[in-house]
């Protein structure tokens, strides 16, 4: 018998953005239903951001009993339970999973749907035994690892990020095909968990990010002995014993690896089969599901948000995406996508972090700018924890609008919220010398950088003679 249910919004996806705009409905007393066709808090809760900086974490606390000498404490030697890691990494998602569970979610009036959404026209979507239509629709599906044609792949067992948090025995030696953020952080944690790790990129590691910047990431990894190759072509895989063997062709020589494990690490793609995506009139591609600025699609009625609408792919984009389809929907306030005020953060150590226009994109588009550089060791804080790798880099326009910023080092993270303030605000460079930091904290160089904006000016010899000048008068 199949139940209908006429509501004002449907929401397709229970990852963060779908979840976001289904809470926010809820509350404003706009009748909901959510549909769900895995689990409710989708790939970041269950496999992506949540278990894999769960990991990193308890990488970090493994490292960090063996770096010990430059502050006076002899060295020791991790002993690593990877069972009881898994069991930490579980821990973790158990705990911030009653945020996005169906009880929750039921109790704001949410009906709460756990099947798979298809569309049957361009008003109706059909759930299992129930049939749903609404006013408007957001399709918040996220994407799934992309798994690249590699001959030999469909008979070799290997792990993606929806896979690798079950794991819990230590890989021996795991290759990581892809040297992405995910790949690059995964790779860095089970180096430092106590696996040999070896990185295969067709390209170049972090490739989304400032070389100038992403060579110390590169260098850090380096010495915790992962091995990176890139500029690869991987030929084929195989089974090898008990393992996995990889060919790729490297500067033109074939080159044999073999390992115990083998993580896909090549990319996602978005979430768009099954959902009956031309019944209901909505154009996609490989890329995702196509969006105009308001992130509507070619169906009035039906928005796209997060990784399915293509461009940026992290669980804070999705979230964004989520407010601006709550103002539109509900509120019909215009919205447009602003890609310049999103930041980005690779967890690695040292971390990566970004927000607006890169050098050589500010060149192109604003033709003379500004770089603003100040070094970790610069920093007395830095000195104090030994944390002295790494540099803020700041772009600017001739006229100090603050154009982008990038850093490398210790909490690089958290250092660049005050740049996205900064540039979603639309801020001059004066704003950020402006505040006082206090001393000594990693936050100061983020204004020791700014001042190097005014830095040329102080050998302006007419702003030298009017010192001199006023100098005579007491």
């Amino acid at each position: 018998m199949i139940t209908k249910h006429s509501v004002d919004l449907c929401v397709i996806g229970a990852g963060s953005g779908g979840l976001s705009v289904a809470s926010a409905a809820a509350q404003l007393g706009v009748r909901v239903v959510l549909i769900e066709k895995g689990r409710m808090g989708g790939d970041c809760l269950n496999y992506g951001c949540v278990p894999s900086k769960a990991l990193i974490a308890a990488a970090k606390q493994a490292h960090l009993m063996g770096a010990g000498a430059a502050f006076g404490i002899a060295p020791a030697e991790a002993k690593v339970d990877f069972k009881a890691v898994h069991d930490h990494v579980r821990s973790v998602i158990a705990a911030i999973a009653p945020n996005d569970s169906v009880e929750r979610f039921t109790g704001m009036g949410v009906t709460v749907l756990l099947e798979t959404a298809t569309f049957t026209d361009a008003s109706t979507v059909v759930a299992g035994d129930h049939e749903v239509t609404a006013r408007r629709f957001v399709i918040a599906t996220g994407s799934s690892a992309g798994i690249p044609p590699i001959a030999g792949l469909a008979d070799v067992p290997y792990f993606t990020n929806e896979t690798v948090f079950d794991n819990t025995k230590l890989p021996r030696h795991l290759i990581v095909i892809g040297g992405g953020p995910i790949g690059m952080e995964l790779a860095q944690a089970h180096r430092r968990l106590g696996s040999e790790v070896t990185v295969l990129e067709m390209f170049e590691p972090l490739a989304k990010d400032d070389p100038e910047l992403t060579r110390v990431v590169l260098e850090s990894i380096a010495d915790d002995g992962v091995v990176v190759r890139a500029g690869i072509k991987v030929l084929q895989v195989s089974k090898f014993r008990t393992g996995v063997r990889v060919e790729i062709e490297q500067d033109g020589e074939i080159v044999k690896i073999d390992g115990s494990h083998l993580l896909i690490a090549a990319g996602r793609s978005p979430n768009v089969e099954g959902l009956g995506l031309e019944a209901a009139g909505i154009k996609y591609s490989k890329r995702g599901i196509e969006v105009d600025a308001g992130l509507r699609t070619a169906n009035r009625r039906v928005y796209a948000i997060g990784d399915v609408a293509g461009g940026l792919q992290f669980t804070h984009v999705a979230n964004y995406h989520a407010g601006l389809v709550v103002r539109n929907a509900l509120f019909r306030l215009p919205v447009k996508v602003d890609t310049t005020i999103v930041p980005w953060v690779t967890y690695t150590d040292p971390e990566l972090a970004h927000v607006g226009l890169g050098e050589k994109e500010a060149r192109e588009r604003h033709g003379e700018i500004r770089v603003l550089r100040w070094p970790y060791h610069e920093n007395d804080r830095a000195q104090a924890e030994h944390r002295t790798e790494g540099l803020v880099k700041v772009i600017t326009s001739r006229k100090g609008n603050i154009l982008g910023a990038s850093i490398v080092g210790a909490q690089a993270g958290e250092l660049i919220h005050p740049w996205a303030l900064a540039i979603a605000s639309k801020l001059k460079i004066r704003a950020m010398t402006g505040f006082v930091a206090p001393y000594p904290t990693l936050g100061e160089i983020n204004k020791r950088a700014a001042y190097g904006y005014y830095m040329p000016s102080l050998g302006n010899p007419w702003l030298r003679r009017a010192i001199r000048f006023l100098a005579k008068f007491g």
